[in-house]
């Protein structure tokens, strides 16, 4: 009875759906015939139920299968906190691990990247503040998401401690280094203040350095170790601590022999050094990780602030939350479209490119949808509201966007990883050695076994291994810097190696994003007459297209007088007088409407259309003159570009919301076998993730709003530095010079960088392993060991920093 009763356990669940007692009975019903549950019961006015079950026999989860057969909804609470204090991905396993336990809990996804953890619970249950409690008991803190101010408070307070750490160990340690260096025969020449070599200064030098500036790796050190696992903190801690510690012991040992010889060979600056370094690298990590929640904050600055709206038959001006659907919105030219909605009365042609990254407005009439942050141009347009507040299409973007940025994609470190083997071991082998030499080897020589075994620790201090991944970062991404690919975190750099699928947007990263003057074509009028006609005729018009046709012909030397007549037709295209002279620029319908007769044009034209170019049509004094070509087109290093990325082994995408006709032959031109048309703005990320699905590792390529949120879905995201500051806070990778051949010397660069990361932890490892049993023999000194570990950590710097040179 007592173990029946120990596994007994109560908990509540939230329902929605019920509408009637009789709902509440068939619940409780069903709740009590699932094996294991005990009790059940259900109360219809507060839409809950009380189980009570024996948890070795039922699970949380079958409860909720049980309801939602039933045909109701279990409710879960969803939040989002920011952490702060994680060192590294164990951390946020850590936390993960340990919110999970929580009853209640029924998932928790923790990002190390973004410091953030998304926790689903039942409320029932569990608090927001139970849930920050366990983070407190972890040793961390979480701050809710939406208090945006700690948060951020918090970040700047911390690299601000970082910045003045830095620069305090720096200054503290070089007089240590300085020391360091003059022992070498090679650099007897450099002068050296005898105060240097006093033990007694050393140690009033490290001592800060050790347990002020490096009081946090003994902080996380204590973390893991107090939840059984060993991270970098660990190693760090360990390390240093060793290098510290037989230093003061031989200090003692100096000062108690009455100061006879030479000061002994210490290992202060070993520590005060690597702390010094380690500091550098964490500040560097914490200044990329902040930029990471701009993206957000900068699509919500796109919405509309306030709405014209028409109430009791006035037009008042309200804050944008206040529309409600159905309101009649008033959007006169130049503003932003407030929300989305449906023009019920007006012509304009409206600005998309915010979300679609479409540079060519679109004409709206009575009917047509428009976009909530999209740009009015021309003409005042009364908007029926359809779509308010989270439900607008900006809206929903921001909210793929926050989700792909919280969802959970950890960077597993290969030196935390080893760290977690390696640090057991290492500890293991020198409590050995030092059993083995003082009770079997030397018998009660105390000080012989302890010099062995902290040999040991100092062989097996992860200068090399703690240097090995952040050095190459560092190398790495400078050169990447020079190149004009921006990596936004040292985990990028890292993961873009591995990619198999690079995804291009069309507009303004394989192509210009502009529009231009392509082709002219004339009948029975000279072409300089047609484009001096033309080109004064379309002066008048704000249309993106006319800007095309009138700097295409301003580069071609032509003038073009002031027109003397101007009418543009919505729809249609244009009418102008110039010098006496009617001048009709447009479609077909524009022509028809004129009975122009231009038949034999049409066919050119769909030959012009067929290659993804806008053509318009033109007659002069009613008779038809010719046409011209308008065309967004792809950049001059596009092609070879891709050629590149092919050559890599890459599978090469392109993704726009153009028409099929259109995409393919742009695509074309461009090299591009494969493409993704007519997809909506919203829709570009669910793609990524039909890729992702296949097993392939995508890339994402953009420079609009729109590409937002397919950019920080994919596994790594690539904004062209031309485009959008949205898009470039989303991405993880930001290519400057706005060129396509920086994607392969990205993707060149990260895999340089990775081998580079390898050969250095190889070579940092084998210095520990063939140093360690050497040690343990007794062949090792410490002051030699010390020697060994620095020149580890010179090797690997000096192999890091071969990156600098790399040319692609």
């Amino acid at each position: 009875m007592s173990e029946q009763s120990a596994s007994l356990k109560q908990t509540s669940l939230q329902i929605s759906g019920m509408t009637c007692a009789a709902c509440a009975n068939r619940i409780e019903k069903g709740l009590k015939k699932l094996e294991g549950v005990t009790d059940a019961n259900v109360n219809f006015a507060l839409e809950r139920a009380s189980v009570t079950y024996q948890a070795d026999q039922v699970q949380m989860e079958q409860l909720e299968k049980v309801v939602e057969k039933l045909g109701f909804k279990t409710v879960k609470e969803n939040v989002d906190f920011a952490i702060t204090g994680m060192t590294c991905a164990a951390c946020a396993t850590r936390i993960e691990k340990g919110l999970s336990k929580l009853p209640g809990v029924t998932s928790a996804s923790v990002n190390f990247a973004l410091e953030t953890a998304h926790v689903e619970f039942n409320g029932a249950e569990v608090t927001v503040d139970n849930i920050q409690g366990k983070v407190t008991q972890l040793g961390y803190k979480a701050h809710r998401k939406s208090d945006s101010d700690t948060q951020e408070g918090y970040r700047e307070k911390e690299i601000k401690t970082q910045k003045i750490k830095f620069i305090v160990s720096a200054i503290v340690s070089f007089p240590l280094l300085w020391a360091m260096v003059s022992h070498f025969s090679f650099t007897s020449f450099i002068w050296l203040p005898e105060i240097f070599m006093n033990p007694w200064f050393q140690f009033a030098l490290a001592t800060p350095v050790q347990f002020i500036i490096g009081w946090q790796f003994y902080v996380g050190a204590y973390k893991a170790l107090r939840n059984k696992s060993a991270n970098m903190d660990v190693l760090v801690a360990l390390g240093t601590s060793a290098a510290y510690f037989y230093s003061l012991y031989l200090s003692f040992e100096w000062s108690t022999s009455a100061h006879q010889g030479h000061a002994p060979a210490l290992y202060y600056e070993t520590s005060a050094v690597l702390i010094t370094l380690i500091i550098l690298g964490k500040l560097f990590e914490m200044v990329a990780k902040g930029r990471s929640s701009q993206a957000i904050k900068k699509l919500m600055g796109l919405q509309s602030k306030t709405a014209l709206v028409i109430r009791d038959g006035q037009e008042i001006t309200i804050p944008t939350d206040e529309v409600v659907i159905d309101d009649i919105v008033v959007v006169k030219p130049g503003e932003k479209v407030a929300v989305d909605g449906v023009v019920v009365s007006g012509t304009s042609s409206i600005d998309e490119s915010m979300l679609t990254g479409e540079s060519i407005p679109v004409e709206k009439k009575v009917g047509d949808e428009v976009i909530g942050a999209t740009i009015n141009k021309n003409g005042v347009l009364r908007i029926r509201a359809t779509k308010v507040g989270k439900e607008t299409a900006l809206a929903q973007i921001i909210k793929v966007v926050e989700e792909a940025q919280g969802s959970k994609a950890p960077i597993q470190r290969v030196a935390d990883q080893i760290s977690g083997i390696f640090v057991p071991i290492v500890v293991a082998i020198s409590v050995i050695a030092f059993a083995v030499w003082f009770f079997w080897v030397a018998p009660g020589e105390f000080s012989t076994a302890l010099e062995i075994s902290i040999a040991i620790l100092v062989i097996a201090c992860p200068c090399a291994l703690g240097l090995a991944t952040p050095t190459s970062i560092m190398a790495g991404s400078g050169r990447a810097a020079e190149l004009g690919i921006l990596f936004k975190g040292g985990e990028h750099l890292e993961s873009t190696h591995r990619i198999e699928t690079v995804v291009l947007d069309k507009t303004g990263t394989v192509t210009k994003g502009q529009p231009e003057l392509t082709d002219v074509v004339t009948a029975n009028v000279d072409e300089a007459s047609f484009l001096r006609w033309v080109g004064s005729a379309e002066k008048n018009s704000e249309h993106p297209l006319a800007e095309a046709i009138v700097a295409g012909i301003a580069a071609k030397g032509i003038e073009m007088p002031a027109s003397e007549q101007f009418e543009a037709i919505p729809g249609y295209g244009i009418r102008a007088v110039v010098e006496g002279r009617e001048v009709l620029v447009g479609t077909r319908k524009l022509m028809a409407k004129y009975n122009i007769a231009c038949e034999q044009a049409f066919e050119q034209m769909q030959q012009l259309e067929d290659t993804g170019k806008t053509a318009m049509l033109a007659a002069i004094d009613g008779q038809f003159a010719g046409l011209v070509a308008v065309a967004d087109t792809i950049k001059e290093t596009s092609q070879a570009a891709i050629a590149r990325l092919k050559q890599l082994g890459l599978e090469v995408i392109m993704m726009t919301g153009d028409n099929e006709r259109t995409a393919r032959a742009i695509a074309k031109q461009a090299g591009i076998d494969h493409v993704l048309a007519e997809v909506l703005p919203e829709g570009k990320a669910a793609e990524i993730k039909k890729l992702q699905a296949q097993g392939k590792k995508v890339a994402m390529v953009g420079d609009g709003i729109n590409d937002a949120p397919a950019l920080a879905t994919a596994d790594i995201g690539m904004a062209i530095g031309t485009g959008t500051d949205v898009a470039m806070e989303a991405a993880d990778v930001t290519l400057m010079r706005g060129d396509l051949s920086s994607i392969p010397d990205a993707i060149a660069m990260s895999r340089k960088t990775m081998r580079n990361i390898r050969q250095n932890l190889f070579w940092a490892l084998a210095y520990n392993s063939l140093g360690i049993p050497i040690a343990a023999i007794g062949l090792l000194a410490p002051w030699l060991a010390g020697a060994a570990m620095a020149l580890s950590s010179v090797s690997v710097v000096l192999n890091a920093l071969r990156l600098q040179r790399v040319k692609l």
